[in-house]
């Protein structure tokens, strides 16, 4: 008897950091450096996740089987071996597009009530 998986809502609403982690995984493995460029990158810098929140935010999602650890390395001779990288688990690929989701319908809503641009005149 196999154990059904988990509704990905259930997890939500998702810690801006979590988000931006799970965003950053959804390409590919990063190494933790990797991920905190990618999210100051990808935001022009508004969002930057220091050391003490990365690594603490990467040990939660290990824990809770959102993200898992990679064995594998591009080139194994030009990585540092002391680097770790991570990758998207199948229920942190659902859990990210649930949260994608439901931000989107809060966007639809704001759009609806004219606080966004793109609102349709009544």
């Amino acid at each position: 008897m196999s154990i059904p998986a988990p509704d990905p809502r259930s997890f939500l609403p998702l810690t801006p950091a979590a988000f931006h982690i799970l965003l950053a995984l959804a390409e590919g493995e990063r190494h933790g450096y990797g991920i905190s460029k990618e999210v100051k990158d990808r935001t022009d810098g508004a969002v930057r996740l220091g050391p003490g929140t990365l690594y603490r935010s990467i040990k939660q999602l290990l824990g809770d089987g959102w993200i898992e650890e990679s064995d594998e390395r591009a080139d194994p001779d030009l990585d540092d071996q002391r680097r770790r990288y991570y990758r998207l688990s199948p229920l942190g690929r659902r859990i990210a597009a649930a949260e994608a989701a439901r931000l989107a319908d809060l966007v639809d809503l704001a759009r609806a009530r004219r606080l966004l641009p793109g609102a349709d005149p009544a």
